[in-house]
């Protein structure tokens, strides 16, 4: 295919002709999952663009998506590229002061919302939006409302008509990689949010990439979970659809677990605590199960990992470890997988560094995790995992199309066509995110080995450095304690104190079962975490977990939290990280009574 071939709005109508009949979106309604096919969806993209013309939407006019994931998510933004228009996302997270700065920023005029608390922020920050000329209520289900400015999404759809078609014609065949495709701010660890901007070539490069990357196929069906305001789980979806596969929409995300089972995905988008979850679940049952059965467990999983070993050197197994995997199959692994849905043919995993641990179990399992690496400004993946020999501590070799090289502070650098066209309306802050030879200054400091595997050492912006001279990587810590079935979330507390020391949150369904087992007492959460039983043990978890630690790098103490950290609070990102400054805000009593009390200093203590 030439360059252009790979427009998206050229692929999704290319498939719209081609398959017909065939399923391309699939949501849940009413506890069943139902079908749109690809003729449908035409259909529908060709009725919402005919709208949105007719409410003088114009060429790069921006449209905003304020919702959580549901098939006319996809609908929207279709519909907005076939006009030329430019997608903007927003988190349906967000608050409406959040949504506000994003809706004027970004000169949004008309804005789909999707559920009732998307509708509420943007009736509350509506008059602050003198340019929101439309509030397109997507979830049927939702009560109306007389606002001047909110509208059915059907009833909106009906304002489209014949005389819009000429026009539409007109803008489908003008289509050009170098229009804006879509606005992505980043929300950032802190200050303001930046507006991305990324245009056709940016996905097209994408899509081309992973076509020699990967192996998905008419056909293959994808559950789409992770928020689709985000660019890992969009830029996934554009490669669904360019492929002829079939994407399911969860809109809750509760809901994965049975959704899995349900859907039963070959391919599905992931972040690493996903991962960290279901190992430390297979992990907690395990440790529980009798002693036959573990010895089963184990037998059975040391096996899948010589046979991953094979896999991934591209050499053929012995005749015994061929025999003796089929029965570790049989009875373990495969059951392993079932949890997944059993049909899962890969998972691209991104949004942060997975524990080699744990990415060696999945392998060893046999489901093939893909680790990436990337960032909104990046159009998301510069290098992934490799098939065959791949190194499980790496993030991967790089993305056709990518050069990358390692700069001052051994930052990684990247250039390519995947690298956006810059920050919206900040120009100074473009220029300063470049090199003078134009690559991208990801923040993150890495290394190559001679095989061309990409590793993340540091993280630039997020170094912390201690009174005595020592710079902690908390990324590395909380990676090594946050696997821990009993450990939710984690925060590292280092710069400019003598030593290291970390806000916990447990994880409150395993401290209860084993305060159960202990036969311990208690009338709340905070007696719970307050007990001397339960800070013991996990202090012996914290011990155990960071043993490989240098001792520098080692919590010494640390303080339970009875309440996670949570977007509402603004302690995370919409892409669940930490917000340091704001915690430590929060929690600054907290903290400076890790550093003023007087326990020994050379084991963690609540």
């Amino acid at each position: 295919m030439s360059p252009l071939d790979y427009h998206i709005v050229h692929r999704i109508q290319h498939q719209i002709a081609r398959f017909g009949s065939r399923t391309a979106l699939r949501y849940l309604q009413d506890g069943q999952w139902r079908d749109i096919s690809w003729q449908m969806l035409g259909e529908q993209i060709h009725q919402l663009s005919l709208a949105l013309l007719a409410q003088g939407v114009g060429v790069q006019d921006k449209v905003g998506i304020f919702s959580p994931n549901m098939a006319r998510w996809t609908v929207a933004d279709l519909s907005t590229l076939f006009l030329r228009g430019v997608t903007v996302p927003i988190y349906p997270t967000s608050t409406a002061q959040q949504a506000a700065y994003i809706i004027n920023n970004a000169d949004i005029k008309v804005l789909f919302v999707g559920e009732a608390a998307q509708l509420e922020a943007a009736i509350q920050i509506a008059a602050e939006c003198p340019q929101l000329e439309h509030i397109v209520l997507m979830d049927g289900t939702c009560d109306q409302t007389d606002h001047p400015l909110v509208c059915d999404y059907q009833q909106f759809v009906a304002q489209g008509g014949d005389g819009e078609e000429s026009e539409l014609q007109a803008r489908l065949a003008d289509c050009r990689m170098d229009d804006l495709l879509t606005l992505i701010y980043t929300s950032g660890t802190t200050g303001t949010p930046k507006g991305v901007m990324l245009d056709y070539a940016n996905i097209a490069a994408q899509l081309q990439g992973h076509d020699q990357k990967l192996a998905l196929s008419e056909g293959d069906v994808s559950l789409c979970f992770l928020p689709l305001s985000h660019v890992f789980e969009r830029a996934w979806t554009f490669y669904v659809l360019h492929r002829g596969g079939i994407n399911c929409y969860l809109t809750d995300t509760n809901a994965v677990r049975e959704a899995l089972v349900e859907v039963r995905p070959n391919v599905m988008s992931a972040v690493p605590r996903v991962y960290e979850k279901i190992f430390s679940a297979v992990q907690a049952k395990v440790a529980k199960a009798p002693v036959h059965r573990r010895a089963l467990f184990h037998a059975a999983l040391a096996i899948g990992h010589r046979m991953a070993a094979c896999r991934q050197q591209n050499r053929r197994p012995a005749v015994w470890l061929n025999i003796a995997h089929k029965a570790a199959d049989k009875l373990v692994l495969s059951k392993l997988r079932d949890v997944l849905g059993g049909r899962i043919k890969f998972m691209p995993c991104g949004g942060a560094k997975l524990d080699a641990g744990i990415g060696r179990f999945f392998h060893a399992i046999g489901i093939n995790v893909k680790l990436g690496y990337g960032m909104t400004e990046t159009t998301a993946t510069v290098s992934c995992w490799d098939d065959i020999g791949f190194n499980a501590d790496s993030i991967g070799t790089l993305m056709p199309g990518a050069e990358v090289k390692i700069g001052e502070n051994s930052e990684i650098l990247v250039r390519g066509p995947m690298v956006m066209r810059g920050y919206y309306k900040l120009a100074e802050e473009t220029a300063a995110n470049f090199t003078a030879d134009g690559f991208l200054k990801t923040g993150d400091a890495g290394e190559f080995d001679a095989q061309g595997n990409l590793f993340i050492t540091d993280r630039i912006k997020e170094l912390m450095k201690t009174s005595g001279g020592k710079y902690i990587a908390p990324q590395v810590i909380e990676g090594a304690i946050g696997k821990d079935s009993m450990i939710e979330q984690i925060a590292v507390i280092a710069d400019a104190r003598k030593f290291v020391s970390a806000l916990v949150v447990p994880c409150f369904e395993t401290l209860e079962n084993h305060a159960r087992e202990l036969n311990i007492k208690y009338h709340n959460r905070l007696e719970l975490l307050r007990h001397s039983q339960i800070i013991a043990v996990v202090e012996k978890r914290i011990a155990e977990l960071q043993k490989d630690l240098a001792k520098f790098e080692q919590v010494k103490k640390f303080t339970l939290l009875p309440k996670a950290f949570s977007m509402d609070e603004g302690e995370l990102t919409p892409t669940q990280k930490l917000r340091r400054k704001v915690i430590q805000q929060r929690y600054h009593q907290q903290i400076e009574a890790m550093y003023h009390e007087n326990p020994r200093q050379d084991s963690p203590k609540r």
